[in-house]
């Protein structure tokens, strides 16, 4: 069973940019929204997919079960990828809702929960040694002072949350987060991090206890790999 992460944020908090230390040649991206990833050097690091020949590492497509096939491949077929990033996953949902907005019946929420929940059981059944990192925006609500009281993965709303609650189909939830300080010189600088947990309950963050020592990390996948796989590996 593969770890499955998932990194909640909004658009500009550094999501994309944490895979910019992630070895290339053990990564593999599903660009959901088809976007150009903001990494430099991308578009010589990530090639474009060819199932024929076995080679290419990242394939544009917001079809479940076109994810659901490139998964199961990459599994069984590429022992190179050791990571996969499934990039802008809230579109999963809301490209499917899109394009069913004229049915008036209940079930296409059903559905579209469904095929959510299929992409991310098939993500957890791949190869023991492989993490999948979930790209998704968070939904956040706001106090009348524009204060956030509480901020969750996005779904499509209050009928969609019916049928499944994501986070708990993840081990890892790391939010994104800005933090603002001002240097000896009176510089302010920003500084962007990845909330391991949350005590206050304000976000749904969460990960094992003693993985991650501190509450705040660097916005790095490999970071976050190296932890896992040492806390994984821990004989405490």
């Amino acid at each position: 069973m593969a770890d499955l992460i998932a990194i909640v944020g909004g658009s500009g908090s550094g999501k994309s940019s944490s895979v910019r230390n992630l070895d290339s040649k053990q990564t593999f991206i599903v660009n959901v929204a088809g976007k150009d990833l903001p990494l430099k050097g991308a578009k010589k690091k990530y090639t474009s997919f060819v199932v024929d020949k076995e080679k290419g590492n990242q394939i544009d497509t917001a079809k479940v079960e076109n994810i659901e096939n490139v998964l199961k491949f990459i599994s069984l077929k590429r022992p190179d990828i050791k990571n996969v990033i499934i990039d802008d996953a809230q579109y999963l949902m809301s490209f499917e809702a899109m394009d069913r907005a004229k049915e008036k019946n209940f079930d296409k929420h059903v559905d579209i929960a469904s095929n959510y929940y299929k992409v991310l059981k098939e993500a957890r059944n791949l190869r023991s040694d492989m993490k999948v990192f979930v790209m998704t925006h968070a939904d956040e609500t706001k106090d009348n002072f524009g204060n956030v009281v509480s901020s969750k993965i996005k779904t499509l709303g209050a009928m969609l949350d019916k049928y499944i609650t994501i986070e708990g189909l993840f081990t890892y939830v790391l939010f994104t987060q800005k933090l603002v300080s001002e240097n000896e010189e009176g510089k302010v600088e920003t500084r962007y991090t990845f909330m391991t947990n949350d005590p206050t309950n304000v976000t749904t963050a969460k990960s094992p206890m003693d993985c991650f020592v501190d509450q705040y990390i660097d916005n790095d996948l490999s970071l976050v790999v190296d932890r896992i796989d040492a806390y994984n590996d821990s004989d405490e």
